[in-house]
């Protein structure tokens, strides 16, 4: 799975004319998942995204996670971020997992955040979204973690 994440003072998400995810300071977090992901992944990234220390300590030093400073967290699935760019000018999307296998793992991901005593908004899985965001830094990291092996 791949995360595009960036600290935020706020985010939020509509799909038409309807708002359907909002936060206040914390992590946007931009997911792809990736044909060989499963749900040892999904909680990998969970467990990254949560202990992640992108937020500043009292001397100003990036060493608090989003659950140590109380934020919440906004997580967008973005099938794009599992495109292959290697080469010619149009990205190949093959590596992205089909939405039947995509979406149950953003969802796993979803839960794990909140079971971890996060507050998680959400975008709108595959519909086309309109994301609105006050970076804070800016902050922006790429995450990945890798597909176990024999899972």
């Amino acid at each position: 799975m791949r995360a595009l994440l960036q600290r935020v003072v706020d985010a939020r998400v509509d799909v038409g004319d309807r708002r359907v995810g909002e936060i206040g300071p914390g992590l946007l977090v931009f997911v792809g998942v990736m044909k060989e992901d499963g749900a040892a992944e999904a909680d990998r990234l969970a467990e990254r995204l949560a202990g992640f220390r992108i937020f500043e300590d009292e001397a100003g030093k990036m060493n608090r996670s989003v659950l140590d400073v109380g934020g919440e967290v906004l997580v967008v699935s973005q099938f794009t971020l599992c495109a292959d760019t290697r080469r010619g000018s149009r990205p190949s999307f093959d590596p992205a997992a089909p939405p039947d296998r995509a979406s149950p793992l953003v969802e796993r991901l979803v839960d794990r955040l909140r079971s971890a005593g996060l507050r998680v908004a959400t975008g709108a899985f595959g519909e086309r979204m309109r994301v609105s965001l006050a970076n804070d830094g800016p902050v922006t990291f790429w995450v990945e973690v890798a597909p176990s092996r024999g899972a």
